[in-house]
């Protein structure tokens, strides 16, 4: 009986790590995700909805240390695409709906 009570007590402390998983790590370049401002995405830009606002898409541009940031508009992708200053060097800057910010 002993034996029995014992079983049952190593399975039902067993059973809670039984349970657990971890979730997999995307190895996937398209998988969205957030970007913050020590990572972005390889394929970036990505295309999609974005929700940015004018005003936010300049303040994100000018964050990721673009200046003189302007013609700021929406393509049909989902992407703002503007002109602007890195460096000393006009560029061509995209950001897109995660927050990754790539000149072009």
């Amino acid at each position: 009986m002993k034996k029995i009570i014992l079983a049952a007590a190593l399975i039902g402390a067993a059973w809670p790590a039984l349970a657990q998983t971890t979730p997999a790590t995307g190895t996937d370049p398209n998988t969205p995700a957030v970007a913050t401002p020590d990572t972005k995405n390889p394929t970036a830009p990505v295309e999609g909805a974005n929700s940015f606002t004018e005003a936010q898409a300049k303040t994100r541009i000018e964050e990721a240390g673009y200046s003189d940031v302007k013609n700021l508009n929406k393509d049909d992708k989902g992407i703002w695409m503007a002109a602007g200053m890195k460096d000393g060097k006009a560029v061509s800057i995209a950001l897109d709906y995660q927050g990754n910010v790539v000149a072009k």
